[in-house]
């Protein structure tokens, strides 16, 4: 009976652990966010990592040893390695890029052969309505599991271009993987030169993000995402549309998850831009999503996808996209003061 008892015990250990890291992070939610608590999907990517095991492995990177303690690492920390989920990642889509780099065009793409693959990236806003139809793009996040690190353990995280073949090490990547490309891909964000009137920055813990939001919106705000992925690839049939912050002199902060081994949020602020609420009817079941809608494209490249896609050019048109699984938009709650 000596190893049921071992295997309760080990489950209660890491049950208090998980409990005490999504305290510790409620408590700085409840310490500088007007809300009664975070959502639950931002509760699933808090790091389950209690002091003990942020310490331990902090120790084992300091002396370079971590590489041989990976497997443990990555299944404790909830992050993806080598050894558990790299094999499994699909190829990066590079048309997702443009959402994100607004200076740069898409030159890579053929505009007949993105709208091809299953729905369009960008649209107009006049083109959602009720009772109409749309093809709606992938809207997975690709490593939708994984969780944050404590910021302790993120600050010493090479997480730089510079410092790529250190990173990629670290997790156990391998050159030229689907993963070694996701990486590449973040970091080349990450350190992109915002447009004029952007603010911007990534994030690589969960207390960073909260910092961010509260230092370019405050302390009073609401939390918006779309429910799931449901509708991916489809021919949907569009429900209630319904705009839940259109206040174009207080923009919205846009935090998109970035694939990379640990949960990396990209986020920034952009001016006038309105949030909308659709229903999505898709084939298995009804989604709930968030729309984004740039009404000043004026600093967008001219060869822009959107504008491949749609007509038109830098100013001239608003371009909307969908917020993917595990994106999250932040606005001002208009109740309250900063």
């Amino acid at each position: 009976m000596r190893y049921p008892y071992l295997l309760l015990g080990i489950l209660i250990i890491a049950h208090l652990s998980g409990s005490l890291a999504e305290n510790t992070f409620s408590q700085y939610w409840k310490e500088h966010i007007d809300l009664p608590q975070p959502p639950y999907w931002f509760i699933a990517k808090v790091s389950p990592l209690n002091p003990h095991q942020v310490s331990m492995f902090m120790k084992l990177m300091e002396e370079n040893k971590l590489a041989s303690h990976l497997p443990s690492f990555c299944k404790q920390a909830n992050v993806a390695c080598s050894t558990n989920a790299l094999t499994t990642l699909p190829p990066k889509v590079h048309w997702t890029d443009g959402i994100l780099k607004y200076e740069l065009p898409i030159p890579s793409e053929n505009p007949l052969w993105v709208a091809s693959q299953g729905g369009l990236p960008y649209f107009r806003e006049s083109m959602v309505k009720e009772g109409g139809f749309m093809d709606v793009p992938d809207l997975r996040d690709p490593m939708s599991y994984k969780s944050f690190l404590p910021r302790s353990l993120a600050s010493k995280i090479p997480f730089s271009s510079a410092r790529i073949k250190e990173l990629k090490k670290l997790f156990g990547v391998v050159d030229e993987s689907n993963m070694d490309e996701y990486i590449q891909d973040t970091l080349q964000i990450c350190e992109k030169n915002p447009i004029r009137g952007e603010q911007c920055t990534c994030v690589t813990s969960a207390e960073d993000l909260i910092d961010f939001i509260v230092e370019k919106l405050g302390h009073h705000v609401r939390v918006w995402s779309t429910e799931n992925a449901e509708g991916s690839h489809e021919n949907v049939t569009i429900g209630a549309v319904k705009l839940i912050y259109g206040n174009l002199f207080e923009p919205p902060a846009l935090c998109h998850s970035k694939p990379l081994s640990f949960q990396v949020y990209y986020c920034h602020v952009l001016q006038k831009v309105k949030i909308y609420a659709v229903d999505i009817h898709a084939q298995k079941k009804l989604n709930h999503a968030i729309m984004a809608c740039h009404y000043d494209t004026s600093n967008w490249n001219q060869n822009h996808l959107a504008f491949m896609l749609l007509g038109f050019g830098p100013g001239l048109i608003e371009v909307c996209h969908w917020i993917s699984e595990n994106g999250v938009v932040w606005t001002k709650n208009q109740g309250g003061d900063t």
